[in-house]
């Protein structure tokens, strides 16, 4: 078993213990289990990178046969001097907020409150890096409170988590790169990103979607990036994104209006090495108040915007506040009517697709928008308003088809929406709807891309080939010729096959077809004349 396998295994017990802690404390399958295993997870995270990133900088604690104690030997000074070598991703801990501390202190009277309050004081020292802010300014700090959700017995209930936090550490991991924390960030919140949030629940976009939407956006050298999602979620498309580009050569930004989301996409920043863009996720409603503006007070232009937006969500409450002088802009196309019934059925996305166009980098910005497949065809209203203004604009790279029940949790057929303002020439239909296979998710059927399918997309698209019932490539002219429309079904050619036969094969075929009509025509005049006899048999009575 290698390393990173092994760590795997004991990183998943771990998620289990907690979960298994919360359970023996009344909290199992409650609301705030979330916020427990998340903010603990979190806490063991920076408190074995603190220690994996001192000993990278000083020898005399790495070598030491008691690193904990040579550490508290320092005074506050040589303490406070060896944190501002820190790397800006890690978090300052005092020795006192060690999980070890804790675990040696775990018997004391109100174990609960030293409990509560080392991680308010973790939080409250490295707010200015660690916070996320809402649209009114407000910090949205790393943790909070735990304890407060155990209604029995909490001095008991730390002192299990604590010591669950004491099988191993994390210090051998901190080398690992993007896949095993996607695989480890989707262990931990499995649980609790499914639609059973409610109205604001948070949804996983398949890893298929999310690597081919990176992987055809960003071709080449790529830096100083900005990368921006609208509608973030647990970030699913960006962590793929910065990956793809480079952690260390992009800037995150974000926006979703569910603080747990807020919350999970941190986690991944932390995770993914992108603690640098904490400060730019932001707790608010992206459509009503856009958070991410220059100076001057216009929206903040993004060289990469991934999406995957709400398709039905209730926006009745503020759409009147969107009809403003200063929205025209935005909403080119125009604001999604509120239907009389079926509020849930609003499709809030067509306003989602219309800020991500505007929110484009003038000369070069680049996007992939998960849409419905509905939307590439409609022949009226504001779909077809958006398609025509990509088209017009010259900013529509491609569209690829997605096979049905891509997501486990939806039936809605999805496509991906290429654009790219620099894109001023042909255009790269896919379906691959027909590609996959389905397997059982839960009660759900959902259809699973292999990843030879994965890369046979991705290089069709990058390549812009044109393959038989799989894919074309379009001009402009070509799909105003269509009505705008963005299905590749509609540009396959209907090709006629024909087999070269001899003379002698001909002759044979005709007189076999000669045969057959003569046949025909004989039963035919049998029937005819079967038919009058019968009627002249009939009588009146």
């Amino acid at each position: 078993m290698t390393t990173a396998v092994a760590f795997e295994t004991q990183t998943k017990t771990l998620i289990d213990d907690l979960k298994s802690v919360c359970a023996n404390y009344g909290l199992g399958n409650d609301g705030n289990e979330f916020k427990i295993i998340t903010q603990v997870f979190l806490y063991k995270f920076l408190n074995d990178k603190f220690v994996y990133e001192v000993k990278q900088i000083d020898t005399e604690i790495a070598n030491a046969k008691d690193w904990e104690a040579k550490l508290r030997s320092y005074s506050d000074e040589d303490f406070e001097m060896l944190t501002f070598q820190l790397n800006e991703s890690t978090a300052v801990l005092k020795p006192a907020q060690f999980i070890t501390s804790l675990h040696q202190k775990q018997n004391d009277p109100k174990f609960a409150e030293l409990f509560d309050n080392t991680l308010l004081g973790i939080a409250e020292a490295n707010s200015s890096i660690f916070s996320v802010i809402t649209n009114g300014g407000e910090k949205i700090v790393l943790f909070e409170n735990l304890s407060k959700y155990v209604t029995d017995d909490r001095d008991g209930f730390c002192r299990a988590i604590i010591n669950k936090l004491t099988a191993f550490s994390f210090e051998h991991i901190f080398s690992e790169k993007f896949d095993f924390y996607a695989g480890i960030f989707e262990y931990l919140i499995k649980d609790y990103n499914t639609n059973s949030g409610g109205k604001y629940a948070e949804y996983f976009t398949p890893h298929a979607v999310a690597k081919i939407m990176a992987r055809c956006l960003v071709k080449g050298e790529v830096t100083n990036a900005s990368c921006y999602d609208p509608s973030a979620g647990s970030g699913t498309l960006l962590m793929n994104l910065a990956h793809q580009i480079g952690e260390e050569k992009c800037s995150i930004y974000s926006q979703d209006i569910s603080q747990k989301s807020s919350n999970l996409l941190r986690l991944n920043l932390v995770l993914n090495n992108l603690v640098h863009s904490i400060p730019n996720i932001v707790k608010g409603n992206t459509i009503l108040e856009p958070f991410h503006k220059e100076k001057s007070g216009a929206l903040q232009k993004f060289d990469y915007i991934v999406s995957n937006p709400p398709f039905k969500l209730d926006f009745s409450d503020y759409s009147e506040d969107l009809d403003s002088k200063e929205n025209q802009e935005r909403f080119f196309a125009g604001i999604p009517k509120i239907p009389k019934k079926k509020k849930e059925s609003m499709a809030i996305y067509l306003l989602f697709l219309q800020h991500i166009m505007h929110s484009l980098e003038d000369k070069n910005g680049k996007a992939a928008i998960v849409v419905p497949t509905g939307f590439i065809t409609a022949q009226s209203g504001i779909d077809k308003k958006i398609r025509q203004k990509m088209v017009e604009s010259k900013m529509l790279a491609g569209v690829v088809s997605m096979p049905s029940n891509i997501f486990a949790t939806t039936g809605t057929n999805v496509s991906i929406l290429f654009l790219d303002k620099s894109n001023k020439g042909d255009v790269v239909l896919i379906d691959a709807s027909n590609l996959g296979e389905t397997i059982k998710e839960g009660k759900n059927q959902k259809t699973v891309l292999t990843e030879t399918e994965e890369e046979h997309i991705i290089s069709v698209f990058n390549n812009k080939e044109a393959e038989d019932d799989f894919s074309v490539v379009v001009s402009y002219d070509d799909i105003k010729a269509k009505n705008y429309s963005l299905s590749a079904g509609q540009y396959f050619e209907v090709k006629i096959e024909y087999v070269d036969i001899t003379a002698e094969e001909f002759a044979t075929k005709m007189k076999g077809f000669e045969s057959n009509l003569e046949n025909l025509f004989a039963e035919s005049k049998s029937l005819e004349k079967e038919i009058q006899e019968n009627l002249k048999m009939l009588k009146y009575e």
